[in-house]
């Protein structure tokens, strides 16, 4: 098995591919490719052979196929309206779904047999302002659109024209024509200003967890695998008691075992752990580490062994191992990154 890490340089125009050692969780920098137009946002197929890239400048969407050494070769590439703030493949690999933040909205893109990303299969859905992510669930029936809150005292850059309604869009995914629809009840609206933003679900429990940029917390929510309906939410804090600086949170990832969840504060710049209980889902908090300045982005290896996260503001990429007991992370090797990392991805082939 070897294992390769892709970090988008948005200013730099570049992706950096790092072969990572899957055994310590070394990386060493291979290659660095040009893609022009801000690269920001990475997907990975179900196969792990295609990549995706979303870019911000010069909107569009491309598709990668990854060859020897983790080297990208171009696919096909479709301009959108929008700068798109999140990608993710159905559980299929036919579709790439994608979420438009300062667009308010969301698409889905057929993909050819090779991976390779197409126009828009339907009419473009309209949410609001905020939109942030956009995925499936496990049954590939369903799938939901966070939209971040207003802005208040929590919000680490106070730089958005267009504040989100704080609420979860709910819809139904009708994989053989790659088509999204209103579920029922459409909108999920949290207590409070917490703006939900990035989710991820639980690997085997029917639990979705959502990161609250502005809430600085995590709110985890029922599935009903018959209806796709979120309930019964529960919400834990992602910093420490007594910390009453400026911070927001921003992606959320979960080992594919469904023991250990995380998230970066930006901010007080720190990843939060949580240990998920194995029949409920429910959340313990593990301890935070230190990260770069401003963690927006960052993953796990495929086998939950490492983290990695950039510092959008440093420019430097941390590694940190995971303790397969407690959750806990330690820190290990800094590198650098590029101007202003913005997506991180790791696969295993």
């Amino acid at each position: 098995m070897v294992g390769y890490l892709y970090v988008c340089a948005q200013d730099d125009d570049k992706i950096l591919v790092f072969a990572q050692d899957t055994d310590t969780g070394g990386l060493t920098l291979q290659q660095e490719i040009a893609a022009e137009g801000g690269p920001t946002v990475l997907a990975i197929s179900p196969d792990q052979r295609t990549v995706y890239v979303g870019f911000r400048t010069v909107p569009a969407i491309a598709s990668y196929r990854i060859g020897a050494g983790g080297g990208l070769t171009s696919r096909a590439t479709v301009s959108v309206e929008h700068p798109p703030t999140f990608l993710a493949c159905d559980q299929t690999g036919g579709y790439l779904l994608s979420a438009y933040y300062q667009g308010g909205g969301a698409t889905v893109h057929p993909l050819g047999a090779d991976g390779a990303v197409g126009a828009a299969a339907g009419a473009w859905i309209a949410s609001a302002v905020g939109a942030h992510a956009i995925a499936t669930d496990r049954s590939n029936r369903f799938a939901f659109v966070p939209h971040i809150a207003n802005l208040n005292d929590n919000v680490l850059e106070p730089r958005r024209e267009n504040p989100g309604p704080n609420k979860i869009l709910q819809f139904r995914f009708d994989a053989a024509i790659g088509r999204l629809s209103p579920n029922t009840p459409f909108e999920v609206i949290p207590a409070g200003r917490t703006g939900p933003r990035h989710f991820c679900f639980h690997p085997t429990r029917d639990v979705v967890y959502f990161s609250d940029e502005q809430g600085c917390s995590v709110t985890s929510y029922r599935l009903d695998p018959a209806t796709g309906a979120l309930s019964s939410p529960r919400t834990v804090a992602t910093l420490p008691d007594g910390f009453a600086g400026r911070n927001t949170c921003s992606q959320i990832h979960m080992t594919r075992s469904g023991r250990f969840l995380y998230v970066p504060n930006r901010g007080h710049n720190s990843i939060a752990g949580f240990a998920a209980d194995p029949v409920t889902g429910d959340l313990t908090p593990v301890g935070h580490v230190a990260t770069e300045a401003v963690p927006s982005a960052f993953c796990l290896d495929p086998a939950g062994r490492f983290v990695y996260a950039a510092g959008t503001a440093s420019g430097r990429l941390a590694s940190y191992r995971v303790d397969e007991a407690t959750g806990v992370l330690t820190p290990s090797t800094v590198y650098a990154a590029g101007q202003r990392p913005a997506a991180v991805l790791c696969v295993h082939m």
